[in-house]
């Protein structure tokens, strides 16, 4: 069995992420840890073989450690924009004391200026404060010796279409919104081939949006 650790599994894409793992055939061989503050909001889940809810707060160094325990893949639903990164520093050493290697992380996109336009500029002051430490979470990761993929995400919308495009950190962006649905897909990519993407910040988007100055929703 391919053990699978989502941390803030509450989230919008994690709940797509984790039925999906549940429901289709593909991931019949993956069970999951979610860590979540309140693990009651997902009792739901809790009768189900395939799943360990942990109640937890990722500022909670032991609590994360505590999680990490013979995982084989790491999902971080949530961008870190603590001032202090305690998010990223308490997954990375849970990681690295664990032997855990495997990490997909989630971003926000604008990391490296790399949106072009009035959007780039737009989504630049709404990001704000937040750019700093989403910015040394993504160093952290590049620095930790860990097979890690940064996930720079789109401004989201709920659409059903899974449908986008995938660009590195060295490529413009491409577009300015995606479904959570989509990026779910990706999610879900990564965990059936973890080899994919490895060591490597992706941003992705409906290809439809781009060039357009605001989200769409």
């Amino acid at each position: 069995m391919k053990k699978v650790l989502i941390l803030a599994a509450n989230g919008q894409i994690a709940q797509i992420v984790e039925h999906r793992i549940l429901t289709e055939p593909a991931f019949n061989d993956v069970t999951l840890t979610l860590f979540l503050r309140n693990a009651n909001r997902l009792a739901q889940l809790g009768d189900n073989e395939r799943v360990n809810l942990v109640d937890g707060d990722m500022t909670d160094a032991v609590a994360v450690d505590q999680a990490m325990a013979g995982q084989d893949l790491v999902f971080v639903a949530v961008v870190d924009h603590d001032t202090q990164n305690r998010l990223t520093k308490n997954v990375i050493s849970a990681m690295q004391t664990n032997h855990v290697q495997r990490i997909l992380f989630t971003n926000v996109l604008g990391l490296y200026n790399e949106v072009p336009g009035e959007f780039g500029r737009w989504n630049l002051e709404m990001i704000g404060g937040g750019m700093a430490p989403a910015r040394r979470s993504d160093e952290l990761l590049q620095e930790s010796g860990l097979d890690y993929t940064t996930l720079r995400l789109p401004w989201l919308n709920d659409r059903d279409e899974v449908k986008y495009v995938v660009t590195t950190k060295t490529q413009p962006y491409e577009g300015v919104s995606g479904s959570r649905q989509s990026v779910a897909d990706f999610v879900l990519q990564v965990i059936a081939n973890p080899d994919k993407y490895s060591h490597d910040s992706i941003g992705m988007a409906d290809p439809a949006t781009q060039g357009e100055d605001r989200p769409v929703y």
